[in-house]
């Protein structure tokens, strides 16, 4: 009764393996739609969810949203499924797939399409069973037509039908879930690699305030079930069980570290501004020895200061700031505005001083001339290439 893939230890090698089999526990879909429902208590009133490559006999997201169907007043929940013939070779969902007993027991079972076709789930307000609930019971399935893949216009369909579409999407096939969702116009919420935020496909949209980081997973690990016979790094096995998820009889578990949620619905952490001293309060009192009585460094080819972390950003700075990326995690877009990411912004480009420079002190790298990376020097005059930063500029009045 196995339908997933081989799993490895971290998001980047599922990626390059196709490894998209994760299901999302319980605890990490009810903490971050419960954000939602504090900010706004009626967002998900009157709408139709989707939840597209999910499967209820498996995945938690139809279950939970079954759960509160009524409490929330959804107005009507799709799921669909990808068939077990459509997913990837030599994994545990395509060699080791089995019909469940809800699918076998069923009279709609059909044997020819079992493995081919993908499965569509459906509740909305009909009590079918008489019990005065809608729950999951009520849930009515039948197969697609076609094999639930989301770039399907059967799936498409069902998605301009949504109001908001929720789910855990193949890791390697992230860029093009999210465009499908953008092309669709709908409001979502979404797991993928943190990392993402720096792809060219993605980061406008949090520049343009699209996207942002969701309100839970941003600094923990989150954990996932993979089947039996996936492979899991004992790390990281060891690490989801002491996270609270032994292996069962169906599961193994899985940390992964650089996972979170990025959505388009508001949640009240995003408008939480960042505490931050001022320039002269970081100067005597930042807890970060490189700042401390040291100050801030401009970069050598492009008017912004470092700020090599997050907590030590000066509140009172109204220039251009260079900041690590996990700034996204709090970034509030009352407080800041986002001007760039150091990746693809224009600078005026490393001086053959900096670079002759560089290589003198003894580190190596591929750089040149010319080359658009950000650069300083740090107060002992060492050349300094730091990691991809996100430009930023304080909001008058903030």
């Amino acid at each position: 009764m196995a339908i997933a893939e081989k799993k490895l230890s971290n998001l980047g090698a599922a990626k390059a393996a196709k490894n998209d089999e994760f299901y999302t526990q319980w605890a990490d879909i009810e903490r971050e739609m419960n954000a939602y429902l504090e900010y706004d208590p009626d967002v998900f009133r009157d709408k139709v969810i989707l939840l597209p490559c999910d499967d209820p006999e498996w995945s938690n997201f139809t279950k939970f949203f079954a759960l509160h169907f009524a409490e929330y007043g959804i107005k009507k929940l799709i799921s669909t499924s990808l068939a077990p013939d459509a997913k990837p070779l030599k994994t545990p969902a395509r060699e080791k797939y089995q019909p469940t007993l809800f699918e076998l027991n069923d009279p709609r079972f059909d044997e020819s399409k079992t493995l081919a076709n993908g499965k569509l789930f459906v509740l909305n307000s009909t009590d079918l069973n008489g019990d005065d609930a809608i729950n999951i019971d009520d849930l009515q399935w039948s197969y697609l037509e076609g094999d639930g893949d989301f770039r399907s216009q059967e799936v498409t369909d069902l998605r301009d039908e949504a109001d908001i579409v929720i789910t855990n999407p193949p890791f390697s096939l992230f860029r093009e879930f999210l465009a499908w969702l953008v092309s669709g116009k709908k409001k979502f919420t979404i797991i993928g690699n943190s990392n993402a935020t720096t792809y060219k496909e993605v980061f406008p949209l949090v520049q343009e305030n699209l996207m942002w980081k969701g309100a839970s997973g941003n600094t923990t690990d989150m954990v996932f079930g993979v089947p039996k016979g996936a492979s899991v790094a004992e790390g990281d096995r060891l690490k989801a069980q002491k996270l609270g998820y032994p292996s069962t009889a169906e599961y193994d578990f899985t940390r992964l570290g650089n996972s979170c949620w990025f959505t388009n619905i508001d949640h009240g952490l995003r408008h939480e501004p960042l505490r931050l001293m001022t320039e002269a309060e970081n100067l005597k009192y930042s807890r970060h020895k490189e700042l401390r009585g040291v100050g801030y460094t401009r970069y050598d080819n492009y008017d912004a200061i470092e700020v090599p972390f997050v907590d030590a950003i000066p509140g009172d700075w109204e220039g251009m700031m260079g900041v690590p990326i996990t700034f996204l995690d709090r970034y509030n877009p009352d407080q800041f505005k986002i001007i760039g990411l150091s990746r693809y912004t224009k600078t005026q480009g490393m001086s053959k001083e900096f670079v002759d420079a560089y290589y003198a002190s003894g580190q190596t790298g591929q750089i040149s001339e010319g080359h658009p990376d950000l650069c300083y020097y740090d107060p002992n005059g060492r050349p300094v290439v730091p990691y991809m930063r996100v430009l930023i500029q304080r909001k008058e009045g903030q």
